[in-house]
């Protein structure tokens, strides 16, 4: 079973460690766009949708991974009160009764559109845009299953007598 547990844990650390290199990315697309439009009065649409879609994909696709090394923000004012025992309850009861149904609710949810945007090729936002809207509404699902893994994996390790995040 710790086994499985690290397996999941390594696939979520390794698209985390893909997908932070988009941060630096957006910065420096952000910082020529600025310079492009205000130093040389230039300006090109698909590059500033593409600020979006890298940040979507950030996003999207490193929720797992912040789920993993605890990055998520706790609104809980009993939670650092509690011992082992009441924070690996409220953990499993977040993951089993909020967390995983909401992921399958938005997977369930979302799935026809993504799938009708796929046998569209839907276009871009703007004229001028990423012709990929469809690679954009897939991210959902895949946040989604990320998610999920992820959390399968902190249920896993709760049930095997593991520790509550801090």
């Amino acid at each position: 079973m710790q086994k499985l547990v690290r397996t999941l844990d390594c696939f979520s650390y390794g698209v985390g460690s893909v997908v932070r290199w988009l941060a630096l990315a957006m910065v420096l697309v952000q910082f020529m766009v600025v310079v492009a439009r205000y130093v040389f009065g230039l300006s090109d649409v698909a590059v500033n949708e593409s600020v979006l879609y890298m940040h979507s994909t950030l996003f999207m696709l490193g929720a797992g991974y912040t789920l993993l090394v605890n990055g998520h923000v706790r609104v809980d004012i009993f939670y650092n009160r509690l011992g082992d025992t009441g924070r690996r309850r409220i953990d499993l009861f977040g993951h089993l009764f909020l967390l995983m149904p909401t992921m399958f609710a938005i997977l369930y949810w979302s799935w026809p559109a993504v799938v009708n945007s796929w046998s569209i090729l839907e276009g871009p936002i703007s004229v001028g845009g990423i012709k990929a809207v469809f690679i954009l509404k897939t991210l959902i699902p895949a946040f989604c299953i990320l998610l999920l893994i992820q959390s399968a994996s902190e249920v896993l390790r709760l049930l095997i007598g593991g520790k509550a995040r801090d």
